[in-house]
């Protein structure tokens, strides 16, 4: 920043700030939200013009597109973190390359990111999955914007395999967790199992949604409204639980979880309940899926309530409830049930 001192006609001496790297006029007083936002935005100038024509070039157009602005806030944060790892790689490539068409024997752009992505997954195979994952949203966001001719990645072989079909709290669980959680933990534990949606929607969900009756919100990942009766359970938590700030989680002092430390508050309680499985809090997502279908709740009204598109929902019951004990010793009772029942239908008519 460069500070210039200008005589006025009236005499006075007033103080005007510019970005050195460009001498543009920057707004506001230091210090102020509006100095900050002037600066950031001659440094983006900056940083644009002198990577022209290359791949950090190309993110930072994404990155200041209505397609990056669209994504929820969670999903920016992620992606943000990728794409520096993206950019401290590959950054400097020249977008000529990336149009290149591959030729047998030379390397090519799909060629060395695929390399790149081979060498992270022998270690962190998730992360490598997200990294490339990340550039190739943005390989496809220019070609469609016109700013590259072809996708170097497109589709790719994914180094991470995850099944979590067989991961939900069963009975046991729950009570395990209940039985040492916290009242801000239990009460985080029955809004997942009791309406099914995302941590981040519950972190942030206010006591104005709730009239009572049921919960109104809007999900910051699909923008989709969903309106969730609750259950007397619910209601029961809900209305023991301390209104110590406008949103209905917090910590025992009344400010907002930070998502980390939820996490790490999360993680401790699941520990010290002694519940081995490697359950997440979203894993509560899908356990509350089947608790919905063991009820009797069809597909489309599973839906309506968390918000899944039917054919998601479908999917989850799916992989799910195949695994699911509760279901499994519901049909061996019923089995029993039904044989007992024929044998003395037997014995009555014959008499035996």
């Amino acid at each position: 920043m460069k500070r210039v001192r200008k005589r006025l006609a009236d005499g006075s001496i007033r103080l005007y700030y510019y970005h050195r790297a460009t001498m543009t006029p920057l707004r506001g007083e230091p210090g102020t939200a509006e100095f900050a936002a002037s600066y950031a935005e001659a440094g983006r100038a900056v940083a644009q013009k002198r990577s022209a024509g290359t791949v950090e070039w190309l993110i930072r157009q994404y990155q200041g597109s209505a397609a990056w602005t669209r994504l929820a806030a969670s999903t920016r944060e992620i992606t943000t973190l990728n794409l520096k790892a993206v950019e401290a790689k590959w950054g400097a490539m020249p977008l000529d390359v990336v149009n290149l068409i591959p030729r047998p024997g030379l390397p090519s752009a799909r060629t060395l990111m695929l390399e790149w992505h081979e060498e992270l997954a022998a270690t962190h195979p998730r992360a490598a999955d997200a990294k490339l994952a990340a550039i190739n949203g943005v390989f496809a966001w220019g070609l469609d914007r016109g700013h590259i001719a072809r996708n170097p990645i497109g589709t790719f072989t994914r180094a991470y395999r995850s099944n979590r079909s067989d991961l939900i709290w069963l009975p046991e669980h729950i009570a395990a967790f209940e039985r040492v959680a916290s009242p801000e933990m239990a009460l985080a534990l029955a809004l997942a199992l009791h309406t099914g949606q995302r941590q981040g929607d519950l972190l942030a969900l206010p006591w104005s949604a709730y009239d009572g009756e049921a919960i109104i919100l809007r999900q910051g990942k699909t923008k989709t409204q969903v309106y969730v009766p609750a259950t007397v359970a619910l209601r029961e938590a809900l209305a023991a639980a301390p209104r110590r700030s406008p949103l209905v989680l917090t910590m025992a002092s009344g400010r907002p979880w930070l998502k980390r430390y939820f996490h790490t508050t999360w993680t401790e309680t699941v520990k010290a309940a002694g519940i081995t499985q490697d359950l997440h809090f979203h894993d509560l997502r899908g356990t509350a899926v089947t608790m919905l279908a063991e009820a009797g709740c069809t597909v489309p009204e599973i839906a309506t309530i968390t918000g899944h598109s039917q054919a998601h929902a479908q999917k989850i019951l799916d992989r799910y409830l195949a695994r699911t004990r509760t279901l499994a010793r519901s049909a061996i009772a019923k089995l029993e049930d039904h044989r007992r029942g024929r044998k003395l239908e037997t014995k009555m008519e014959t008499g035996a």
